[in-house]
């Protein structure tokens, strides 16, 4: 179920980029910057939607859909834990044996001064 699911976000997320890519900006024409008539409407009513706009919408809509569903699909529910249970009951709580106690070197007396001659 969720393999179909994950196929078709993959290809609607690639697909809204290649859409929101292909897509002109509001103030593309060269003539707006030079000040012709349609700098009127750079700003102004957009009338109505073109086709792009639409798919664009469509897009974003299963996108969303798609990631909302993954997302609960994939949550663990009453997860108090990042961490795996196993390692807790792996770790244990033992005295260390005399092979794995450290080593501390035995402090020598000073030299007196009579031996130092």
């Amino acid at each position: 179920m969720t393999t179909p699911l994950l196929i078709v976000h993959v290809v609607v997320c690639f697909a809204l980029i290649v859409i929101v890519l292909l897509q002109g900006g509001k103030g593309a024409d060269i003539g707006a910057t030079f000040g012709a008539g349609s700098s009127q409407t750079v700003f102004g009513a957009t009338g109505g939607q073109s086709f792009m706009s639409k798919l664009t919408t469509g897009a974003a809509v299963i996108f969303m859909l798609t990631s909302l569903f993954l997302a609960y699909y994939y949550a663990k529910p009453g997860a108090d834990s990042i961490m795996p249970e196993s390692i807790g009951q792996t770790v244990q709580q033992t005295e260390p044996t005399a092979a794995e106690q450290p080593v501390v070197p035995a402090t020598e007396k000073p030299a007196s001064p009579e031996q130092a001659k």
